[in-house]
């Protein structure tokens, strides 16, 4: 023990008692930042350099995904932002594919109220739709029609809109699988609002991150104990700024673990160890199906991805399909006359122009706010039920997906934190 006791009464007591304070400060200081860098800022903020985006396509492929190097700039964006669509894309494979089909999704919307709603906003709007096709056709035939047989017309319209409508729905519903696709939903959402998937971390996790900011003084503190004796006993200048990289880099490694990681309870040691974010797996869930059903899996989202998505000429199509009978039939016994007195092809084009009009206007009750925002509740209630059912595993990489692969950047960051911090002390305080 008499080497103990040497060692003891050798140390520099100011010098080896501030270094753990100092990499509990930066460890602090580096999972605070870490944090920012996570998040902040939302958009690409930086400039561009000349050349630069030529130079980034030979560069390794790690360099590669900082955010703006491939657009050419040197800057920054946050992490979760930059990788919202990627987010978006792993979210639907590993969670959102297993909360529920179109099918399901659109059954949770009721399409029998839907219906209905279509036909209560679109009925008003059926004697001017009427009046505008038939005026830009056939001017003279309709100016000629006696006032009750015009009337007669639109009143058959009206008369049959609730079973039409009642098919459209239905029809949407048996092709809703072709005509609506969630992850492209999602990934362009998300990706066109990168704050919706900071909101999402935000919402639910945000004691779990200012947590992890506390441990990161936390555990530089106890990491820097073992740093102080090493370089106790070597006494080399270089040791500090070296011990500082590999401290720098375990702190955010071991923040990153301490929110996701294990996704099941285990005992470590003897103590229950569990990841932060699963801990409130379903109060997460409860927000998560909020934000889902509220911004991005909405009625008025869904009815735009209907009309103008990649299959929207399909959806008008087939809504042209099922309103041409109707508006054929609307002329009542007098159709055959009427074919005849205008001519089939006129006829034809009367029929098809009133369908094509009909097409977006159907649609229109879709994007009222207020009848999606009712029927959202609908939406939450299978979201949350299914992500509470989620396996830990799955849950945890739907909501790290967007940050996985540029963990790297954060513990690189940790590093030369860490390297700045062991420059500094011995600065400060001089070689042991």
């Amino acid at each position: 023990m008499d080497w103990f006791y040497e060692w003891v009464a050798g140390i520099h007591w100011v010098h080896f008692l501030t270094i753990p304070v100092f990499t509990g400060v930066v460890g602090w200081l580096i999972n605070w930042s870490g944090l920012f860098m996570l998040f902040s800022p939302l958009h690409f903020k930086g400039v561009r350099i000349p050349g630069m985006r030529e130079l980034a396509t030979i560069l390794p492929r790690k360099v590669q995904e900082v955010p703006g190097v491939l657009q050419g700039g040197i800057g920054w964006q946050g992490i979760v932002p930059a990788r919202a669509a990627k987010m978006g894309s792993i979210a639907v494979d590993k969670a959102i594919s297993k909360l529920g089909t179109p099918a399901e999704f659109y059954q949770q919307l009721e399409p029998e109220r839907i219906a209905e709603h279509i036909v209560e906003s679109f009925r008003p709007e059926v004697p001017g739709l009427v009046e505008e096709v038939m005026r830009r056709e056939h001017p003279r035939l309709w100016r000629d029609l006696p006032r009750p047989i015009r009337q007669a017309i639109i009143d058959r319209v009206q008369s049959q809109l609730p079973s039409v409508v009642s098919g459209i729905t239905t029809e949407i519903g048996v092709h809703i699988d072709q005509l609506l696709d969630p992850k492209i939903m999602v990934i362009d959402h998300f990706r066109d609002n990168p704050s919706l998937v900071v909101r999402i971390f935000r919402d639910f996790g945000q004691r779990e991150l200012n947590l992890m900011v506390a441990f990161g003084f936390v555990f530089g503190f106890a990491l820097g104990v073992p740093v102080a004796v090493v370089d106790s006993i070597f006494g080399q200048w270089w040791l500090l700024p070296l011990m500082g990289v590999v401290v720098g880099w375990i702190t955010n490694a071991l923040g990153m673990w301490l929110i996701f990681e294990p996704p099941e309870p285990r005992r470590i040691l003897g103590v229950k160890v569990h990841g932060l974010f699963l801990r409130r797996q379903a109060e997460a869930a409860e927000v998560y199906a909020r934000i889902i059903a509220e911004d991005v899996i909405t009625l008025e989202r869904i009815g735009d991805f209907l009309l103008d998505g990649p299959s929207g000429d399909r959806t008008r199509q087939m809504l042209a399909h099922s309103l041409r009978p109707a508006i054929e039939r609307a002329a009542g016994p007098a159709r055959g006359a009427v074919r005849v007195a205008v001519g089939t092809r006129r006829f034809d084009t009367i029929r098809d122009q009133v369908a094509q009009e009909a097409v977006g206007r159907t649609l229109t009750p879709f994007r009222d706010p207020e009848f999606s925002r009712q029927q959202s509740d609908k939406i939450q209630v299978l979201i949350a039920r299914r992500t509470k059912e989620l396996p830990p595993r799955d849950f945890v990489e739907m909501m790290r997906s967007a940050i996985r692969e540029d963990e790297w950047m954060l513990y690189a960051h940790g590093a030369i934190m860490g390297l700045g911090g062991g420059f500094l002390h011995l600065w400060i305080f001089g070689v042991a």
